[in-house]
Protein backbone atom coordinates (compact mmCIF):
# COMPACT_ATOMS: atom_id res chain seq x y z
CA UNK A 1 0.00 0.00 0.00
CA UNK A 2 2.77 2.45 0.88
CA UNK A 3 5.45 1.05 -1.40
CA UNK A 4 8.85 2.27 -0.22
CA UNK A 5 7.37 4.97 2.00
CA UNK A 6 7.07 4.84 5.78
CA UNK A 7 4.07 7.09 6.29
CA UNK A 8 0.83 8.15 4.71
CA UNK A 9 -1.40 11.07 5.65
CA UNK A 10 -4.85 10.14 4.33
CA UNK A 11 -7.33 12.99 4.07
CA UNK A 12 -9.44 13.28 7.24
CA UNK A 13 -8.05 10.03 8.66
CA UNK A 14 -5.00 10.91 10.72
CA UNK A 15 -1.63 9.28 10.12
CA UNK A 16 -0.57 5.79 9.02
CA UNK A 17 2.99 4.58 9.56
CA UNK A 18 4.71 1.26 8.92
CA UNK A 19 8.05 -0.26 9.86
CA UNK A 20 9.95 -3.51 10.28
CA UNK A 21 8.74 -3.56 13.89
CA UNK A 22 6.00 -2.01 16.00
CA UNK A 23 8.69 0.10 17.66
CA UNK A 24 9.88 1.46 14.30
CA UNK A 25 6.32 2.25 13.17
CA UNK A 26 5.65 3.99 16.50
CA UNK A 27 8.83 6.07 16.10
CA UNK A 28 7.85 7.11 12.56
CA UNK A 29 4.44 8.17 13.86
CA UNK A 30 6.03 10.27 16.62
CA UNK A 31 8.52 11.72 14.14
CA UNK A 32 5.81 12.65 11.64
CA UNK A 33 3.81 14.39 14.37
CA UNK A 34 6.88 16.33 15.45
CA UNK A 35 7.75 17.22 11.86
CA UNK A 36 4.23 18.55 11.28
CA UNK A 37 4.51 20.67 14.43
CA UNK A 38 7.87 22.06 13.33
CA UNK A 39 6.51 22.84 9.86
CA UNK A 40 3.54 24.73 11.27
CA UNK A 41 5.80 26.66 13.66
CA UNK A 42 8.19 27.54 10.83
CA UNK A 43 5.36 28.76 8.63
CA UNK A 44 3.96 30.86 11.48
CA UNK A 45 7.38 32.45 12.03
CA UNK A 46 7.70 33.60 8.44
CA UNK A 47 9.03 32.16 5.26
CA UNK A 48 10.70 28.75 5.95
CA UNK A 49 14.23 28.20 4.67
CA UNK A 50 14.32 25.00 2.65
CA UNK A 51 17.08 22.42 3.09
CA UNK A 52 19.09 21.65 -0.04
CA UNK A 53 18.40 18.29 -1.66
CA UNK A 54 21.87 16.77 -1.10
CA UNK A 55 22.03 17.25 2.71
CA UNK A 56 18.40 16.22 3.06
CA UNK A 57 19.07 13.01 1.14
CA UNK A 58 22.23 12.31 3.15
CA UNK A 59 20.33 12.74 6.41
CA UNK A 60 17.60 10.39 5.21
CA UNK A 61 20.19 7.79 4.26
CA UNK A 62 21.84 7.96 7.70
CA UNK A 63 18.74 8.27 9.87
CA UNK A 64 15.84 6.99 7.78
CA UNK A 65 16.15 3.26 8.42
CA UNK A 66 13.92 1.12 10.61
CA UNK A 67 16.87 0.07 12.79
CA UNK A 68 17.51 3.72 13.68
CA UNK A 69 13.78 4.16 14.39
CA UNK A 70 13.77 1.05 16.61
CA UNK A 71 16.85 2.28 18.51
CA UNK A 72 15.28 5.71 19.05
CA UNK A 73 12.06 4.16 20.35
CA UNK A 74 13.76 2.03 23.03
CA UNK A 75 14.25 4.77 25.67
CA UNK A 76 10.60 5.78 25.26
CA UNK A 77 9.45 2.18 25.65
CA UNK A 78 11.67 1.69 28.71
CA UNK A 79 10.26 4.85 30.27
CA UNK A 80 6.68 3.77 29.57
CA UNK A 81 7.15 0.28 31.00
CA UNK A 82 8.98 1.69 34.05
CA UNK A 83 6.28 4.27 34.83
CA UNK A 84 3.34 2.00 33.88
CA UNK A 85 4.35 -1.50 35.10
CA UNK A 86 0.78 -2.83 34.76
CA UNK A 87 0.48 -1.73 31.13
CA UNK A 88 0.77 -5.22 29.67
CA UNK A 89 -1.02 -7.09 32.48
Amino acid sequence: MLGTRKALVPRNRGLLTVGDSVDAAAWWSLSMGRAAQVQLTAKAAGRPVLIDHRPATATRERLGGDLVAWINCQPLWQDITRTEPDLLS
